[in-house]
């Protein structure tokens, strides 16, 4: 396993490929090539030859090249739950397991869970993603990614409220001195591939003090802030109960809306939050799969789409998922809104938005990710759709059976930066058996070590 050294940046050509660029035309170049120098993206075309020594050449002729996919909403920290906590609503899903895992981990554990959490998100064309940990050990998902040559952005979870568990509570000055000693470490580093964002973990679990604390200081130090808001109907009418306002309208008063703000889920908006949304620029992260599992809800994405709201995709967690594919969260949400809104509401392309530049928006990288486009950062998936499952397919639309069709195993290669992680499905900065050895042996710790409480307790504050 690669500890301590992050992957070499080398001179890359990707030839004859089926080149999905994304780019303002949205255009889609048949045998087209992309040339890779110095990490980012230095030419896309046709006929591009190769130069000079030291230039690494793929032939990837029949595939189909995108850019890589960003999820807009992840918790590395809880991937070693996977297969725990099925069959329960948000907050005993939280209270009964979750937040007992949470409070087991130690720093090694937690590696494994994120070294786990980037070997599954390598192999799927994932190639960043936005992360929330729990309250300690967040050292230990930034050296994974660090390792692994995982594009990151993610912080602690920020935890000060009153009735928040024992094993995770904080003072609201320890968690700010904890985020900000963090950010100091780690925002920027590795070429700008690691950046930090300040992560309070959702109404019910902060403070107002912390809340207006996070939202001064990202934007004294210009990084982001990620939440969770209005996943689920109980938890909004607590968060009414205890604040008077809606989730997003709370958010908006204490100073946590605008373009460097990403919110998962929104399932339970009113009318008055989506154009709260809309007016201040804030980022939704949807995440399909996570919604339908803990029975929360359906999120409004085809309105906010509509009405000019930014919204990417997101596995969420293993532990309210169970896979964290971003090819399952395309075809549920193309799927998810047909019903009420009509067979052409959410068309292929459109999701494909969501899993690239939604995503790229979401990190605040929409500069750098997103499109395969000069000058942009060489973060690329191939993706081979000769597969029994994805066949017949017209020649003239890739985007389908991308969206619908397509599996985490059809994908070849990923480049992160320039660097090739995944080569022919095999993972270059991770060793597979390693990564499985460790997950199996701290999963089995954290059970032990876990205490969950009884069903009887209520539940109140939760997040």
């Amino acid at each position: 396993m690669n500890r301590g050294n992050t992957p070499r940046t080398v001179d890359l050509l990707l030839t004859n490929g089926t080149v999905v660029t994304m780019n303002r035309e949205r255009e889609v170049l048949a045998e087209a090539d992309i040339l890779i120098q110095e990490g980012r993206i230095a030419r896309v075309g046709r006929g591009l030859r190769p130069r000079g020594t030291g230039l690494r050449v793929l032939d990837v002729k029949g595939q189909v090249v995108l850019p890589g996919f960003v999820h807009g909403h992840l918790h590395a920290c809880q991937t070693l739950f996977r297969n725990r906590a099925d069959g329960l609503e948000l907050l005993d899903w939280l209270r009964e397991r979750i937040w007992p895992f949470e409070a087991a981990h130690d720093p090694d554990s937690m590696r494994a869970s994120a070294d786990l959490t980037f070997a599954e998100l390598i192999r799927s064309g994932s190639t960043a993603a936005l992360d929330m940990g729990t309250v300690r050990h967040y050292d230990a998902v930034f050296e994974s990614a660090r390792d692994c040559g995982f594009r990151l952005t993610g912080g602690k979870a920020m935890m000060d409220a009153p009735d928040v568990p024992p094993g995770l509570a904080e003072s609201t000055e320890d968690s700010l001195a904890e985020s900000l000693a963090l950010l100091e470490r780690w925002h920027g580093t590795h070429g700008g591939r690691l950046q930090y964002a300040l992560t309070p973990r959702f109404v019910l679990s902060c403070t107002e003090k912390l809340l207006r604390e996070v939202g001064r200081l990202a934007r004294d130090k210009g990084v982001r802030i990620h939440t969770h808001a209005s996943e689920n109907r109980t938890e909004c009418d607590v968060v009414r109960q205890l604040t008077g306002r809606n989730n997003v309208e709370w958010f908006h008063e204490v100073g946590l809306t605008g373009p460097h703000v990403t919110l998962a889920h929104c399932v339970w908006l009113t009318d008055v939050e989506r154009h709260l949304l809309r007016d201040t620029g804030t980022v939704v992260c949807h995440c399909p799969g996570s919604n339908l599992k803990l029975a929360s809800g359906i999120a409004p994405v085809p309105e906010l789409l509509d009405e000019g709201v930014t919204v990417c995709l997101g596995a969420d967690g293993a532990a309210c998922n169970n896979n964290l594919d971003m090819f399952v969260e395309m075809r549920l949400a193309a799927l998810l809104h047909k019903p009420r809104v009509g067979p052409r509401g959410m068309p292929a392309e459109r999701v494909l938005e969501m899993a690239t530049l939604g995503g790229a928006r979401a990190l605040g990288l929409e500069a750098e990710l997103g499109s395969l486009e000069v000058g942009k950062r060489a973060d690329v998936t191939v993706v081979d759709l000769s597969g029994l499952h994805t066949l017949p397919s017209d020649p003239q639309d890739v985007l389908s059976p991308l969206v619908y069709a397509a599996r985490a195993s059809d994908v070849v290669h990923v480049v992160i930066d320039g660097r090739l992680v995944l080569k022919d499905r095999a993972l270059l900065t991770l060793d597979a058996a390693s990564v499985a050895a460790n997950a199996r042996h701290h999963s089995a710790r954290l059970t032990a070590r876990a205490r969950p409480p009884s069903r009887a307790r209520p539940a109140a504050r939760a997040r």
